[in-house]
């Protein structure tokens, strides 16, 4: 992924994070307060699993990431929307080919894994 790089990478978050406040099922998931914390975070993520940067790792330790949302209630209308705004923002910064095509399936998996919620009939 490193010619998406550090740049494209804080495209892809700021625009996720432009989105989330006033979407009504993921913006209240996400405190006011440390938006631009959980920004800076994810980020962080990012390059560290894309660039090897290991600001995440100096800040936050292993991402333990499953542990990490559990607080939170992820089923899959959360997965799936969190995937559509995913989306939207690579869409804006413009990625695609196979860059996107890397990390469409990374965040798939990702977004599956943080489910903590089965879905009921």
């Amino acid at each position: 992924m490193k010619e998406l790089g550090e740049e494209g990478i804080g495209k892809i978050v700021a625009g996720f994070y432009r989105r989330v406040p006033g979407d009504d099922l993921l913006g209240p998931m996400y405190p006011e307060s440390d938006m631009d914390g959980a920004e800076e975070r994810l980020r962080d993520f990012l390059l560290f699993r894309f660039a090897g940067k290991k600001d995440y790792l100096t800040k936050r330790g292993h991402p333990r990431l499953r542990m990490r949302h559990l607080p939170f209630s992820i089923g899959q209308a959360e997965r799936d929307r969190w995937l559509m705004l995913m989306g939207a923002s690579m869409d804006e910064a413009g990625v695609e080919g196979e860059i996107r095509d890397g990390l469409d399936a990374f965040f798939a998996e990702v977004a599956d894994f943080m489910r903590n919620r089965e879905e009921t009939a």
